[in-house]
């Protein structure tokens, strides 16, 4: 049987340019509330792919995540904010998108298309079998992602998919696919918009759920993120305030001492 992309076919709209603004932002509103629908229906694979994730990196694995225009941008993304939100280093997740950093920004012409590409990007990190690699593709082509894909579970990475479409080839590369069926798009085709929306919900679940299995939230507080920011500099006192019982101003004082919350409280209860 032909492989048949959901996420290609026609919009459930039509002349759309002949609607009013508020039509416009209602029927995308409407079309945005079956994309947390279509992602539930996935967590059973989500929860099988979370808790191989944990496993392995207790033992030094890392994730990658990796995609092409849209799906590589939300990869490197969700990638980007583990640093600074868990405090773990950068090298513990990474995006890779087809075409390099330069992708980015830029559409690059041809980048997806390479089969071989995405696992010569695999190998510069030195990629090893206690990794997961993650490709993220909404048609369920990219031959970037497939092909990476491939090697990975050859070399023996754990392996999972996250696509738009049912029996996407992408799926039948890795171990654990992820088939998040959203339905056309507002805008034919247009996979920014909800195949894009439930790939950034799936890489938040995924990331947030191994960071906090991974000991790096205390309650429901960020303990361990950076102090980037005045705001974050609050946020952090307040949570020793609020964890300590300790005035704003000495809070401030034990938390700019030791730079992360967690080390703060540690620091403090060793000392009484």
């Amino acid at each position: 049987m032909a492989f048949v992309k959901i996420s290609e076919q026609s919009s459930l709209y039509d002349d759309i340019e002949k609607k009013s603004v508020l039509e416009i932002l209602t029927e995308i509103n409407h079309e945005d509330h079956k994309v947390a629908d279509a992602v539930q229906k996935a967590i059973p694979q989500i929860e099988k792919l979370v808790s191989g994730i944990v496993e392995r990196m207790k033992r030094g694995g890392r994730i990658f995540y990796m995609g092409a225009g849209t799906s590589g941008r939300l990869g490197v993304l969700d990638a980007s904010e583990i640093p600074p939100t868990f405090g773990m280093e950068p090298g513990w997740i990474i995006g890779l998108i087809a075409g390099g950093d330069y992708a980015l920004r830029n559409a690059v012409e041809n980048a997806e298309d390479d089969t071989e590409q995405g696992w010569k990007d695999l190998q510069a990190h030195n990629v090893n079998s206690k990794d997961t690699v993650i490709g993220i593709a909404a048609s369920g082509t990219t031959p970037y992602v497939i092909g990476a894909l491939r090697d990975a579970r050859a070399h023996g990475c754990l392996t999972a998919a996250i696509t738009s479409n049912p029996d996407a080839p992408v799926s039948r590369e890795a171990e654990i696919p992820i088939e998040m069926i959203v339905g056309p798009e507002y805008l034919t085709g247009s996979s920014r918009m909800k195949s894009g929306t439930g790939q950034k919900l799936i890489c938040n679940m995924i990331s947030t759920t191994v960071m906090i299995k991974m000991g790096r939230i205390k309650g429901n507080k960020m303990v361990n993120m950076q102090l980037t920011n005045k705001k974050l500099v609050d946020r952090g006192t307040r949570m020793l305030v609020e964890e300590l019982g300790l005035p704003y101003d000495e809070a401030k004082r034990l938390l700019l001492l030791h730079g992360q919350v967690k080390r703060a409280i540690d620091a403090y209860r060793n000392e009484h």
